[in-house]
């Protein structure tokens, strides 16, 4: 099943070709691609740990291990790197100001769980039930509110060091705008280096930590604990989760002319596996990564050799507590400036779902849905009963899922609806 063919003489692709996921390049140029992977995640990979604190290194090693696992489980037929996931950031920092980071990984254990025994479900009954159940006005809507139900934490960062925020802003939207191609895909990752640097010249960075660090060790591994009142905190993630999957699946079926809607479910059963073992080792969860789909269809190359690279060589990278400190030792300021950009793209990302799938807000079910689930999960409209609390997310998430189902429903037997 893992086995690779030699494209053509292994140094050129002609027009018009592709290498094939079962198809390498010479040697030498396979690993240097899984390296360019290795970029194009590293910065928002790595963005999840140094905002919610978990330790990088720990979710570069289980993004690495995910990562082979995903390949090995989608029987070599679907190219993708796993990195952590930012539908975890809310849930993951209300479950730590509760439990802590134990209680947080319990969650990121339970939407993984969740998340494979959706792909078992996918593979046993087919996908429909999915674009019925989550059509493109709920998933664009849950995707918005998880990236502005953060603003806050975006402005928290950022006013504790302003003039590093203002700076590493103005980076990333300067060399979005400057760059083409793969430099202006990862502006975020290069506005963070920027930002970064420019406050270690400043001496902003406090480097204690990267002075005491070893250069080689294994991550820092932890165990989570389970709280029901943390769990349901998750529960909409794999929402998100699922969307991001079905979406990777699609996007490299157009990009190489293949039908892999029967990867769907093996696709949400690697990633909800590797998010599990994610959680139940100390790192984040994990999904598949639009960066490196934009590698791919740079380069034409989706051999899956590549990303096995990608994966061993970030396990390599996560074996040095001394590169971890570097990433930790962020200012607050430069994070702030990184999420204030990033938050709102998540956001943003919720209406190009919107436009993409064509949604109709001249029908009243749509515009409702949408326009309260968005009020309620922007401003955090929770709710408590005995210990359980319902963030705003969660809220929002019950009346975008249920809403709809209940409203279009009774649309469509009315006759009133306009989709």
């Amino acid at each position: 099943m893992l086995s690779w063919k030699l494209h053509g003489d292994g140094k050129n692709i002609a027009s018009g070709e592709v290498v094939s996921v079962d198809e390498r390049l010479t040697w030498p140029r396979t690993i240097g691609m899984g390296l360019q992977h290795i970029v194009a995640m590293f910065g928002a990979t790595f963005l999840v740990p140094i905002i919610t604190g978990f330790p990088p290194t720990t979710t570069l090693f289980f993004s690495g291990i995910g990562t082979l696992l995903f390949i090995l489980l989608t029987q070599n037929k679907l190219p993708s790197y796993l990195g952590s996931s930012f539908a975890f950031l809310a849930p993951v920092a209300a479950a730590k100001t509760e439990g802590g980071i134990a209680a947080a990984l319990g969650g990121i254990v339970v939407a993984g769980v969740l998340l494979a025994l959706v792909g078992f479900a996918a593979k046993a009954a087919g996908t429909g039930w999915i674009d019925t159940f989550m059509p493109p006005v709920v998933t664009g809507t849950i995707v918005m509110v998880v990236g502005l139900n953060l603003a806050g934490a975006a402005k928290n960062d950022f006013m504790q060091g302003q003039r590093l925020g203002l700076i590493t802003l103005l980076a990333i939207g300067l060399v979005g705008a400057f760059f083409r191609g793969f430099l202006g895909r990862i502006s975020i990752f290069v506005g963070l280096v920027l930002g970064y640097a420019y406050a270690a010249l400043m001496g902003d960075v406090n480097f204690d930590g990267v002075r005491d660090a070893s250069w080689f060790g294994l991550p820092e591994f932890a165990s989570p604990t389970f709280s029901t009142s943390a769990v349901i905190l998750f529960l909409p993630v794999v929402l998100v989760l699922i969307a991001e999957n079905v979406g990777h699946v699609k996007a490299v079926a157009a990009m190489t002319g293949k039908n892999l809607d029967d990867q769907i479910g093996n696709a949400l059963i690697a990633d909800g596996a590797a998010t599990t073992i994610a959680g139940l080792g100390g790192g984040s969860g994990t999904t598949t990564y639009a960066e490196n789909i934009g590698v791919m269809a740079a380069s034409r190359v989706y051999s899956t050799l590549a990303y096995i690279f990608a994966g061993i060589g970030a396990i390599a990278l996560a074996l040095s507590p001394k590169f971890g400190a570097v990433l930790a030792a962020t200012p607050a300021g430069v994070k702030g400036g990184v999420t204030v950009a990033l938050f709102g793209m998540i956001g943003v990302l919720g209406a190009r779902i919107w436009i993409d799938g064509r949604v109709n807000f001249a029908d009243p079910t749509n515009l409702y849905i949408a326009a309260s689930s968005l009020i309620i999960g922007i401003s955090d409209m929770a709710w408590s009963r005995g210990d359980f609390t319902f963030s705003g997310i969660i809220n929002a998430t019950v009346m975008a899922v249920i809403g709809y189902q209940i409203l279009s429903r009774i649309a469509k037997a009315r006759g009133t609806n306009r989709s």
